[in-house]
């Protein structure tokens, strides 16, 4: 009999009382993991709090014979997020990886974004992820292993309409996720990051007024969050030990490894640029490879698979 790809693991997951958090936290443990089951209980724009989902969760592992503990700390608060940790080590003694799942969602046109829309939004995505990552960290170094997955999004990949605070939240994501592979790659600790394409209940949010909308929600409901699982579990186990620093995309029964920003041309002149110079020599070089402005669906043109 094999052993379970995450045997003896100690595993953080936030946001797990629903969604793909959810279907991490239970396939973690069904592969062997001690699980933290972290989520505030908060609405879909991350207002309020219950403990219910969390404890949900934590009984149906529990129940299945695995190992869980519930966590209701917020990842917003950087006390709060070392409690999330020191529970790990606390209840199972360890901690071995954090999946960085907690999100919210305040949708709204750029010209129409409140500043509170914003700041909820950057603090839940991008400073829940530090803060989490950050107490972990510590803990990882000294043992030297540890392993992150953090969830971005084609919202910030490619782009979508009336999403700036959380495009900004998920593409900074990235650039987090890369720092934290390269400062604590001599620490045998990697960073990965999952675009995930999933019906939850964050992306329930979608309008449903039209019939071509309605088709579209059709299509994602499809999309189950127990899809992203598979992934997040597998860059978590030891057999992905060379993994770090690459983003991937989940949408259905498809995975994607997305491409990072690199140079795509060239312009040099000796005697030095003036912005005269810029526009006629250097425009109309680059121009035939500009990327247009597209949104994830333009790119992700054919149904999922």
């Amino acid at each position: 009999m094999s052993v379970p790809l995450l045997q003896d693991k100690v595993v953080v997951v936030t946001g797990a009382g629903r969604g793909i958090g959810r279907g991490i936290a239970i396939m973690a443990a069904g592969h062997g993991a001690k699980v933290v089951v972290n989520d505030l209980g908060g609405a879909e724009d991350g207002s309020g709090s219950d403990s219910r989902p969390a404890d949900e969760v934590v009984s149906e592992i529990t129940n299945a014979g695995g190992e869980a503990v519930a966590s209701y700390a917020t990842v917003t608060d950087w006390d709060a997020a070392h409690e999330i940790v020191e529970t790990a080590l606390s209840f199972f003694g360890r901690i071995d990886a954090v999946v960085n799942n907690a999100g919210n969602l305040r949708d709204a046109i750029f010209h129409k974004m409140t500043e509170e829309d914003f700041d909820s939004v950057i603090d839940v995505h991008l400073k829940g992820t530090f803060n989490v990552s950050r107490a972990a960290a510590t803990h990882f170094r000294a043992q030297t292993s540890g392993c992150f997955v953090n969830m971005t999004s084609t919202s910030g990949l490619i782009g979508n309409f009336g999403q700036a605070n959380y495009a900004a939240a998920k593409l900074g994501i990235v650039g987090l996720s890369k720092s934290m592979a390269l400062d604590m790659g001599r620490f045998r600790v990697r960073s990965n990051c999952i675009a995930p394409f999933a019906w939850s209940r964050l992306i329930g949010t979608i309008p449903t007024a039209t019939e071509e909308q309605k088709a579209r929600v059709a299509k994602i409901q499809q999309m189950t969050p127990d899809k992203i699982s598979p992934l997040a579990i597998a860059l978590i186990s030891d057999a992905a030990q060379d993994v770090t620093g690459q983003i991937f995309g989940v949408r259905n029964n498809e995975i994607f490894l997305f491409n990072q920003p690199r140079p795509t041309r060239f312009a040099h002149t000796a005697e030095g640029w003036t912005p005269d110079l810029v526009l006629e020599r250097v425009i109309p070089a680059f121009q035939s490879d500009f990327l247009p402005l597209e949104r994830s669906g333009d790119v992700f043109s054919w149904d999922p698979m």
